[in-house]
């Protein structure tokens, strides 16, 4: 057998756990209670000692620390409360209550972001076609002196289309001539 026999250890019982409708109840009762001290406090000194003295129904999973935190708190102990911080009361809403336009809160700022440069972007196309941004103008310019360079190259090979085939037609009236 180990030394301090059987009593010391744990290991191998079986753990109980508190269900979660156990703990709605336990806080549900604390609530009451807590409401019914402040009743007793407006009230005055007498009802309050028949408050301390009730006690909160106790469930079959409960040990007898319940009991201890029933009795009254000495000193600090009454007025610092201590709660769960990583327990998240589920709050429930009403559809009346629900607005529309929450999303848009709930968006990070990241998100905000892209969905400000997405806008900007599709501004800046709009006036872009519309020929109003710097960009565009430039652009627009530009393609003025491409189109009339253009129009100029069109008309001067057109000038030496003529020219060649009024050579090549004078060309062809000459060797007539010398064939005859």
């Amino acid at each position: 057998m180990p030394k301090g026999g059987r009593k010391g250890s744990n290991k191998g019982r079986m753990r109980t756990y508190t269900s979660p409708e156990e703990i709605d109840a336990q806080m549900k009762a604390e609530k009451e209670r807590k409401q019914q001290e402040k009743e007793a406090e407006e009230a005055g000194g007498a009802a309050q000692n028949n408050v301390a003295e009730e006690k909160l129904p106790a469930s079959d999973s409960e040990d007898s620390d319940d009991e201890n935190s029933d009795r009254r708190r000495a000193g600090v102990e009454g007025l610092i409360e201590i709660e769960n911080p990583n327990r998240v009361a589920q709050k429930s809403k009403k559809v009346t209550q629900i607005e529309l336009d929450e999303p848009k809160k709930q968006l990070s700022r990241r998100e905000r972001e892209d969905i400000e440069k997405q806008k900007a972007k599709e501004r800046y196309m709009k006036l872009h076609l519309a020929g109003k941004t710097d960009q565009a103008k430039a652009d627009l310019a530009r393609l003025a002196i491409i189109k009339k360079q253009r129009e100029g190259a069109a008309r001067k090979k057109e000038e030496e289309k003529k020219a060649k085939d009024a050579a090549a037609a004078a060309a062809r009236g000459i060797n007539s001539l010398s064939m005859k």
